[in-house]
């Protein structure tokens, strides 16, 4: 069995065929499998899109052959999947109601273990034209693995550090695909890079290989390039393969690639970090006393409270731009308002603002910064600003 293709790299592998007939004569064992199988939703319905009211059939491919014979045909697929995958491997299968719950039935059957059902909200849904049902505004995502009692690869600790350091639930607020997403075509059931993105790091390491039977214009097969995996796809269209083919060439361009792991690291949930100049003795007190001050009230050293406030998890402190140190809070995105007095109290010197805003730190638990820390904006000014957490930790290994 040849591929219609693969990479110099030789972490991009793609076949056209039958999904289950390849993944039958497939030798390789993959750690982790994403499928986005046929919903069975082409009925001949219509939606809306882009301002224009649209047809909801994606293809003969997506058309329902009635309950017994989509029911076995996911049970096909799930038993070929079940074969390449890894004792400690993990499946996760994508679906709206029109499929999910065979999918779940079938793996139930079929041995694997349900770990999660992952509720994907969308942030820009189509409306509901016919004003007679809610707006379908998600999809679910079940997450499995092969065996009951063989231990699976979660990493929670990244999951919970990319939700503000709280556990991250099953609920995601995700956007459809944006327009960049689509460059070189679409496939009319795409899911967008941030999703595949967050499951590829959820569930893999760097260096693992990553299976999509369902493999489309090779979504999956982006994302996890882009995080240091390998990847096989299969998909019978050779339009769609061509367009995966174009997608990968786009992510060999080292600009291209930036441009795309910035637009996967924007995250509207993502903790932001309180940076803050202070002189080096000062910094040295907050540190010891664990408290971090600002003024109120004046143009320099204020910071308003603004959007992203609200999520800041963290202070940073530096002098000029160097030594800068970064601290968890202790509440996230409270504060107070000192007096200049009180903060006399406390051993520091208060001499610019009759008030200050007042964060408390734990010095104990400081955070190695992981990313080169850009500084030089605050270097020649006491203004104290917001910026992300993952402009100083990795947050996509």
């Amino acid at each position: 069995m040849s591929p219609y293709f693969t990479a110099n790299t030789e972490d991009f592998t793609l076949y056209r065929g039958d999904c289950v007939e390849v993944m039958n004569q497939l030798e390789q064992r993959f750690d982790m499998i994403f499928a986005d199988p046929p919903y069975f939703l082409s009925n001949g319905g219509i939606s809306y899109q882009s301002g224009q009211v649209v047809s909801v059939n994606k293809g003969e491919w997506d058309k329902s052959r009635g309950r017994e014979a989509d029911n076995d045909f996911n049970r096909q697929w799930l038993t070929a999947a079940r074969r390449v995958l890894k004792d400690n491997g993990t499946i996760w299968i994508s679906g709206t109601y029109h499929n999910i719950f065979s999918i779940a039935h079938n793996l139930t059957e079929l041995g694997y273990k349900i770990l999660n059902v992952i509720t994907w909200q969308k942030t820009n849904p189509p409306p509901n034209i016919s004003c007679r049902y809610f707006t379908f505004s998600t999809e679910f995502g079940i997450w499995a693995r092969k065996c009951q009692k063989v231990p699976h690869y979660f990493n929670y600790e990244l999951m919970k550090r990319m939700n503000g350091d709280t556990q991250m639930t099953d609920v995601w607020r995700i956007p459809a695909i944006a327009p960049w997403e689509k460059r070189f075509g679409k496939h009319p059931t795409q899911k967008p890079l941030k999703l595949l993105h967050r499951i590829v790091l959820a569930s893999t390491r760097p260096g693992d290989l990553v299976l999509d039977p369902f493999s489309g214009s090779a979504t999956t097969g982006i994302a996890a390039n882009l995080l240091d995996r390998r990847y096989v796809g299969i998909d019978l269209e050779q339009d769609f393969l061509d367009i995966s083919i174009k997608r990968k060439e786009e992510i060999g361009d080292p600009a291209s690639r930036a441009l795309i792991l910035k637009r996967l690291a924007d995250n509207p949930d993502e903790s932001t970090v309180l940076v803050n100049h202070a002189r080096s003795a000062t910094r040295e007190r907050m540190i010891e006393k664990g408290i971090c001050y600002l003024r109120a009230g004046d143009t320099q050293g204020s910071l308003l409270v603004k959007p992203g406030f609200e999520r800041l998890n963290y202070v940073l402190l530096h002098t000029g731009g160097e030594q800068p140190r970064l601290f968890p809070l202790r509440q996230r995105g409270k504060f107070q308002i000192w007096n200049a007095d009180t903060l006399r109290q406390h051993g520091f010197e208060a001499e610019h603002a009759p008030y200050y805003i007042v964060l408390h730190f734990d010095p104990a638990k400081e955070l190695t910064i992981d990313r080169p820390a850009d500084l030089h904006r605050s270097r020649a000014t006491y203004v104290a600003t917001l910026r992300p957490l993952s402009d100083f930790i990795f947050l996509s290994e």
